[in-house]
Parts: structure tokens; C-alpha cells; sequence
């Protein structure tokens, strides 16, 4: 299997924004967001589709699905978080959390472009924020890469 953008960012080739990182995978903040403090937990070792991964890393993902869903709600104060796996952009299983009001914040066609990388920032430290009050050891720096 061919490198993926993915990896890529994980392994600090590419920028990424960073709000959390283990031995087993990592969440960053997408560029193309759909809402603002939209992230992405991704697991370190490449696997295509998420009915592929090993169980134990499965439940791993999951587990820091809601992490990173929980700091998000705190942070951004919305009524849920939606986990969604779509999976056709990018051959690297990913989990998009997404901080959500109404259905109507889960539309992909409205992911926006270009979104500066500032304002990915400071969406990641209002996550990082509360990760590290709820005493998350993976925390990380948004800009942190490896």
C-alpha cells in the first residue's frame, strides 16, 4: 500500500493540527471542516476501512472518538457530537467528530476549502484546553506534528 496523505501528516511530512496523539493513533483537525472544531481520529497504522481494523484497535478508536467528542462539546458548546465514517477520500480509516446542532451540520457538501490554518489552530487549542481539564494525557500542542 502506497503511503497515504494520512501518514503523512502523522508522521510530520505534511502540517497537521494536532489536539491529541498515542502509540496507537491520533486526532487532528480536518481542513476541510464542515463545522468549526470538526476533527479526526485516525489510526497510526494504515488500514483502509474501518470494518478491517483488529478489534482491540477498534475499541481503542472509539474510546478516543469520545474523548476528543466529549473536550469538543465543552469546547464549542453545541448540542452533540456526530461520529461519522464515510471513508471514500482517503485509503486510511478515519473517524470525523463533529460538533453538531442539527442535522443539517452533517452535510459533507458543505465542508468548507481553504480554511486557514490560524483559525484550525485556535479551534484545536479550545479542544486541547479541554482535554487537558478532563486530565487527557495525550493532549497535545496544535502544532505539534511527530
Amino acid at each position: 500500500m502506497a503511503t497515504t496523505l494520512f501518514t503523512k501528516i502523522i508522521d510530520g511530512e505534511i502540517p497537521g493540527t494536532f489536539v491529541y496523539r498515542d502509540e496507537h493513533c491520533v486526532a487532528f483537525m480536518t481542513i476541510s471542516p464542515i463545522t468549526t472544531g470538526h476533527s479526526l481520529v485516525v489510526p497510526i497504522k494504515e488500514v483502509d476501512q474501518w470494518t478491517d481494523l483488529p478489534q482491540a484497535l477498534n475499541e481503542h478508536l472509539f474510546n478516543v472518538a469520545s474523548i476528543i467528542g466529549q473536550a469538543t462539546k465543552h469546547a464549542f458548546g453545541c448540542e452533540r457530537i456526530a461520529l461519522v465514517i464515510a471513508g471514500y477520500e482517503i485509503p486510511h480509516c478515519h473517524l470525523h467528530v463533529i460538533p453538531s446542532n442539527s442535522m443539517a451540520d452533517l452535510e459533507f457538501a458543505n465542508a468548507r476549502t481553504n480554511v486557514d490554518r490560524k483559525e484550525l489552530e485556535q479551534a484545536a487549542d479550545r479542544i486541547i484546553v479541554e482535554l487537558r481539564r478532563a486530565g487527557v494525557a495525550g493532549a497535545t500542542a496544535a502544532t505539534d506534528s511527530v
